[in-house]
């Protein structure tokens, strides 16, 4: 039997936009019923993305036909890989972004594993933390969402391994990270700020961002770093990041909406608390050939040596408390001003944004079930993580407004009920989808099993009530 794939929908509309890496008709139709088996069965296995396809699902060598497709074997005439499909990913989330009515863009950026802790064969597996702090076998990731007032666009992703060849630091990758996306939404957007987490907490991060014209809000890790402060008459000090939070003054106080467990609750929940903003200004001076990607590929011997340039360029250090809650204060460092209650919240609400990538990296883990990846070829499992994230892109932007008809009836499918001041997040929208490809999966086999053998069985036409009268 010849498959067609003429369902037309949104998500047909949206893999339209990868049709320049496909160069045949076959690894087309592979390419978008992998994409769509990932969102219908959560899982990045071969076998399940196929059980999940309204196509695959009636093929019996559907997961071989997959895993050709992603460790290459398939597609000499195409170019489905990581990087061609982060490349084509990318673009479709500036194009996405660019709707916006700003010409400001936050950059959200993380780190985070994926883990394999009973993996052996996987190749180059090296150490990374488990959820309990042990060290296990597994991958990093890197990724990038830009966010602007109601969109959100996945503008870089890659999967690395410290045992893989060719790796020069996770250093060099965080760098390649921040210059690829800034560069992406440059043209678009003049105004780019960072939110990033503590491990970006480092003088060659706000060298980049420096460099590139973007701003940064950074949680701080170094507290013993050397910097210069302002005490509260005004006065400069020399001395560490410790010594200067001493010398914070109060800046603004809001209110906001978290999901946060206040002390003496049982677990968290989504509730409003106040925020306490405090901050003082701050100096650092750096060698700005920190951890340049093209010192960390020579030896120490090989390297020459310059006098050091010194720079010095001037910060905020700002510290939120979150009030009656197990949070512990959170020290920011930005080269944003804030010289009022205003500025100081803003600041706040950017690195608050920050936590959506690591819902984001959750919600890939949990929704499309990238650590469950599993393919004896590098590549092939950099293939498969990046097609996760093209199924995520399409999430991101089908939950743009709850206003929009198709949002409000996948989250009734996905078991969304309606509650003041809570919307469905992209989990219930997932699950929803879910729902309609199963249909579609359902409808494909029931279809081929009547083309076969003229009816269904009657009890499974029972079921399906399309029992003539008194059949049974």
């Amino acid at each position: 039997m010849v498959w067609e794939y003429v369902w037309e929908d949104p998500f047909a509309d949206y893999l339209n936009s990868f049709d320049p890496l496909i160069g045949d008709r076959r690894t087309g139709v592979t390419f978008r019923e992998t994409i769509r088996g990932i969102v219908g069965s959560g899982s990045t296995l071969a076998a399940r993305i196929a059980a999940a396809s309204p196509i695959f699902a009636a093929i019996k060598e559907a997961p071989q036909r997959i895993l050709r497709m992603v460790t290459g074997e398939s597609t000499k005439r195409s170019e489905i890989d990581d990087e061609h499909l982060t490349e084509k990913l990318r673009a479709r989330g500036v194009a996405h972004l660019s709707g916006a009515d700003t010409d400001e863009v936050w950059l959200i950026g993380d780190l985070s594993e994926l883990r394999k802790p009973q993996a052996r064969a996987m190749p180059y597996l090296m150490k990374v933390r488990a959820l309990d702090g042990r060290l296990v076998p597994g991958y990093r990731t890197a990724g990038v969402l830009g966010v602007t007032p109601q969109r959100r666009g996945v503008l870089y992703q890659r999967l690395f391994s410290s045992e893989a060849p060719g790796f020069i630091s996770e250093p060099n990758e965080i760098q390649t990270m921040i210059e690829t996306a800034s560069r992406a939404v440059a043209g678009r957007f003049p105004s780019r700020i960072w939110s990033l987490d503590r491990g970006f907490d480092d003088v060659a991060v706000w060298r980049t961002l420096g460099e590139l014209g973007d701003h940064g809000v950074i949680r701080v890790k170094h507290r013993d770093r050397r910097i210069e402060y302002a005490d509260r008459d005004g006065v400069w000090h020399s001395g560490k990041v410790e010594d200067a939070v001493a010398k914070l003054r109060p800046m603004a106080t809001c209110q906001t909406e978290m999901v946060v467990r206040l002390n003496g609750q049982p677990k968290a929940k989504r509730q409003e608390l106040t925020a306490e903003i405090r901050m003082t200004p701050v100096r650092l001076t750096y060698d700005p050939q920190v951890r340049r990607p093209e010192n960390e590929t020579e030896t120490p011997a090989r390297r020459t040596r310059t006098p050091k340039r010194l720079v010095t360029r001037s910060f905020w250090l700002v510290e939120v408390r979150l009030l009656n809650t197990t949070i512990e204060p959170l020290l920011l460092m930005t080269d944003l001003p804030v010289e009022d209650a205003e500025s100081a919240v803003k600041v706040f609400r950017i690195y608050r944004q920050r936590w959506s990538v690591e819902d984001a990296f959750g919600f890939t883990k949990e929704c499309l079930g990238w650590e469950e990846v599993q393919v004896l070829d590098f590549e092939g499992i950099r293939t498969l993580v990046a097609m996760a994230w093209v199924a995520a892109g399409f999430l991101y932007e089908l939950g743009v407004t709850f206003e929009w008809e198709e949002v409000q009836l996948l989250a009734k499918l996905g078991g969304y009920r309606p509650h003041k001041g809570r919307e469905p997040g992209r989990k219930v929208l997932t699950w929803g989808l879910r729902r309609l490809i199963e249909m579609r999966v359902t409808q494909a086999l029931l279809e081929r099993y009547e083309a076969e053998h003229g009816t269904l069985p009657p009890r499974i036409l029972a079921l399906l009530g399309r029992t003539p009268c008194g059949e049974l």
